[in-house]
């Protein structure tokens, strides 16, 4: 064996126990949910609203809240991301006032959740009188989960080859018909990843929502847009932190809930985004 071939092995090696040490406590993490919050799991924890001050019944408007932040974040954040990618890829020219804003979409994606709550609570719920509801804590979700939308976005589309481009355009396309025929179609696997990723965390998310949105206690489900809603994030910190007396397995079986529904967007987008890939040509 010579010494390419043994750096190889090393490098091999240590990049296993860097695999190992990240996806190890995650799996522990996730078994010791499913062992702790697996006997509160029932149909009338799914569907009933909290009872007893939150020590019994359910979370469903938890679960129907969060839904409809992650709709309304969705509905917000992806059209501008992706309009926003496409002008900084395909249309902007590369001089040092793209250049800047192009650091400043990766420098906000590591702006702290806390701060965007209170940037919502300022200008969505004070400045534009929209008080604590789904549509504020939803434009501050958006707003958060637009950085990582745009950066996603923008690689996806980077990574189409340019003779795509240079082909469509000779035989006499348009700028917008070459990236609506010849671009995007091959960048949406790119594009879904970076979506799911930010709607992962966005539902997630308990800063934003403390500000704009969540309710401590509702067990009704909202009726407009300018309702509040119980949310999963808000409801675990809630019952893990604040309800005396209330049984372990409840934070646990919501934590288990929160994960299940982070998953199953992760198991639609991996559908999705095969689907795609089959028809790339290169």
């Amino acid at each position: 064996m010579n010494h390419a071939q043994l750096r190889q092995k090393i490098a091999f090696a240590l990049l296993g126990v860097a695999t190992l040490m990240v996806v190890v406590p995650i799996i522990l993490t996730i078994v010791y949910i499913v062992l702790h919050g697996y006997s509160a799991m029932s149909w009338e924890f799914i569907s009933q609203p909290p009872k007893n001050g939150m020590r019994d019944g359910g979370i469903f408007p938890a679960i129907v809240g969060t839904v409809y932040l992650i709709i309304g974040t969705m509905v917000f954040s992806l059209p501008l991301g992706i309009l926003s990618a496409i002008y900084l890829v395909e249309y902007a020219r590369d001089n040092t006032f793209t250049r800047l804003i192009k650091l400043s979409v990766v420098n906000l994606s590591g702006v702290p959740s806390i701060v965007y709550g209170l940037f919502g609570l300022a200008l969505f719920v004070m400045f534009m009188g929209f008080g604590t509801s789904i549509l504020a804590g939803s434009l501050t979700l958006a707003i958060m989960s637009l950085p990582v939308i745009i950066t996603a976005s923008k690689e996806a589309l980077e990574s189409v080859p340019q003779a795509y481009r240079e082909i469509s355009l000779s035989l006499g396309a348009s700028r917008w018909q070459t990236v609506r025929y010849c671009v995007l179609p091959y960048a949406i696997p790119g594009i879904l990843t970076g979506t799911v990723l930010a709607l992962s965390r966005a539902a997630g998310e308990t800063a934003p929502i403390l500000f704009t949105v969540a309710a401590f206690y509702l067990p009704r489900l909202p009726r407009s847009v300018f309702d509040q809603v119980m949310a999963l994030p808000y409801h675990l910190y809630v019952t893990a932190t604040q309800v005396p007396g209330i049984p372990q397995n409840i934070p646990f079986a919501t934590a288990l809930v929160l994960i299940s529904l982070v998953f199953l967007m992760n198991v639609i987008s991996f559908v999705l985004r095969a689907h795609y890939r089959k028809k790339r040509q290169w």
